[in-house]
């Protein structure tokens, strides 16, 4: 791993900040961003995000890049709740397995809104197609949560109607955000588009610092809660989203060779869901056990992923 993107890496305010909200909740602090708040700031990173991809899309355009890079986000969607869950199925139960497994497959928008900050610290370019990707990499894995549940579990395990937790997943407010964000950036002209680029540029970094913020006191909070659960799932949290970013890192120059691109596919491999997935299981999977999953991905994975993961899997693109 470069040393010197390490230390650039961890010394990133935004970053900084997050620590700043575990050492809060450390020296029991009563900092603490209002809920409400708190919801407006991830709306508008995903907004944010959702637009300025959009814009980058309209100028690369749709061709076979876009098209196996969507097609490859889809394929990891589908294929590493599969194995995830067979690996936990063994030490937590079917229903927890699904639940962790969805989470794990699924991906983290703020993480990939980190990284695509990464990025253009590092001044690396990357294609807007990727935020189509992340959209569509968000409802596969639950939906294959869901189904392994219902073939390896009770029937009592999954009480909402199949059909029910589709819709959800695919009109989950998140995947709505950036999913419309990335349309209307799209369609939007240049000069459309700069009209309100003061909002959607020059205060994205203020704004995702505020959020590393809240992200820290609530991982926090949560990281005590983990621990109970003993070490296999501490161990699954860190070694699982490593394997997957770093085969991802190296397997995606089969699809694509833009070095941004295939960053951001192995965090997004790497990454894992605590909004989107935990809202899906509540209604799918009641019993599954939300102070196991939530922490797991919130407070281990996360910020695995946006200190040692990015420099991590940078190297290994550069290296290949």
């Amino acid at each position: 791993m470069n040393l010197e993107l390490l230390i650039d890496n961890l010394t990133n305010p935004a970053l900084l900040f997050f620590f700043m909200g575990i050492i809060a909740v450390q020296l029991k602090s009563d900092l603490e961003i209002p809920p409400s708040s708190s919801k407006f700031i991830s709306l508008y990173l995903l907004f944010s995000i959702g637009f300025k991809g959009g814009q980058e899309l309209s100028h690369s355009g749709i061709n076979m890049e876009v098209g196996w890079s969507l097609a490859f986000g889809i394929f990891l969607a589908l294929i590493v709740p599969c194995y995830t869950f067979f690996i936990l199925k063994p030490r937590v139960g079917t229903v927890n397995a699904g639940a962790i497994a969805a989470a794990y497959g699924s991906i983290s928008a703020v993480t990939f809104v980190t990284a695509v900050s990464f990025l253009e610290i590092q001044k690396i370019d990357f294609g807007g197609h990727m935020v189509a990707v992340m959209a569509l990499m968000e409802a596969p894995s639950i939906i294959i949560g869901v189904l392994l549940i219902s073939l390896f579990g009770k029937k009592q395990d999954q009480s909402m109607p199949f059909k029910e937790v589709l819709r959800h997943a695919m009109t989950n407010g998140s995947v709505l955000m950036i999913v419309g964000s990335l349309i209307i950036g799209f369609v939007a002209s240049d000069a459309q588009a700069e009209g309100i680029e003061p909002f959607t540029t020059d205060i994205f970094k203020g704004f995702l610092a505020v959020f590393l913020l809240d992200m820290g006191i609530i991982s926090g909070r949560k990281l005590s809660s983990l621990l109970d659960h003993g070490w296999f799932v501490l161990g699954f949290a860190i070694l699982v989203p490593i394997v997957n970013g770093c085969l991802v890192a190296w397997a995606s120059s089969a699809v694509t060779f833009g070095t941004g691109n295939r960053f951001l596919f192995a965090i997004l491999a790497a990454s894992a869901s605590y909004i989107a997935v935990p809202a899906a299981m509540k209604l799918a999977a009641p019993k599954a056990n939300p102070s196991l999953y939530i922490p797991m991905a919130l407070a281990i994975t996360f910020p695995l992923n946006i200190t040692l993961g990015m420099p991590l899997y940078m190297s290994i693109i550069k290296g290949f």
